[in-house]
């Protein structure tokens, strides 16, 4: 099978978009596996599939896959890649679109330059929700790993994440404790963990072991996650600065049962084909 591809990025966040309105595309655990590898295939932290919607509100349909094959619901860097791609592969000629994604509608707005505004719907803070095992919504939860108890939010965007707040970002234990929030069993389909320290109410700095992927450089939904899970401790306005490691995302949110906003820039890498 031949594919024709394009490698993109938001914010480093990288990902092999595949259209698969021109083309037939087929494809398993393993083919996935061969697109992510950064040795032996293009390299991505996701694979990302456009399709013709199935509900006839949206423009285009698209699914996410991580880089070991399993298939997710949200991506906040994607859908902005998304958005360029539609572009500039002639696909729409929409500045404005509405996007069907396995975690519902998202609408997204092209900007001036590599900008992307993208409207990710209101946070799902109920824990059997999310999923997360608690008894009540709270704003925090005791997590106790390996014997050691942090104090994390449960955060859905779509997709689930755990948020904790580290006095450095830099210095915080991503690697050893990332692997073993993900994999916590109250958290059953696994979760994001993002690792959030607070410079102002404006501006934060954050870090995210993504599930089935390990760090990336950027996690739009991640982002999204974290301003949600400090707004609701009073901790920050409702526009925040986030800063990742691949570069800054504006995140807005007023508050329970408002959409999360985030704007941030989408990068064409090149175009090129492969042969699964």
């Amino acid at each position: 099978m031949r594919l024709k591809f394009t490698k993109m990025h938001g914010l480093g966040n990288d990902f092999v978009m595949l259209d698969a309105i021109s083309q037939r595309i087929k494809l398993s655990p393993d083919k996935i596996q061969r697109l992510a590898d950064r040795h032996l295939g293009v390299g991505c932290d996701q694979v990302l599939v456009v399709e013709a919607p199935r509900n006839p509100d949206a423009d285009f349909r698209y699914r996410i896959y991580n880089a070991d094959g399993s298939e997710v619901e949200n991506c906040g860097n994607g859908a902005r890649c998304f958005a360029r791609f539609v572009r500039e592969r002639r696909l729409t000629g929409k500045h404005r679109l509405t996007v069907e994604t396995a975690a519902g509608l998202l609408k997204l707005n092209l900007q001036e330059g590599d900008q992307v505004s993208v409207d990710m719907g209101a946070p799902v803070l109920e824990p059997a929700e999310v999923p997360f095992s608690a008894d009540l919504q709270a704003p925090t939860y005791p997590l106790d790993v390996s014997g050691d108890v942090y104090t994390v939010s449960a955060v859905s965007m779509g997709n689930p994440h755990a948020v904790l707040l580290v006095d450095d970002v830099a210095s915080a234990p991503v690697e050893k404790l990332g692997p073993l929030i993900e994999s916590h069993p109250r958290f059953p389909n696994r979760v994001n963990v993002g690792f959030l320290q607070l410079e102002s109410r404006q501006l934060a700095h954050l870090r995210v072991f993504e599930r089935g992927v390990g760090e990336t450089r950027a996690c739009g939904t991640g982002a999204c996650a974290a301003a949600v899970a400090a707004r609701l401790r009073g901790l920050v306005d409702d526009t925040v600065e986030i800063h990742l490691p691949g570069g800054p995302l504006t995140i807005h949110w007023s508050g329970p049962g408002q959409p999360v906003t985030m704007t941030g820039p989408a990068t064409t890498v090149y175009h090129g084909q492969i042969v699964l």
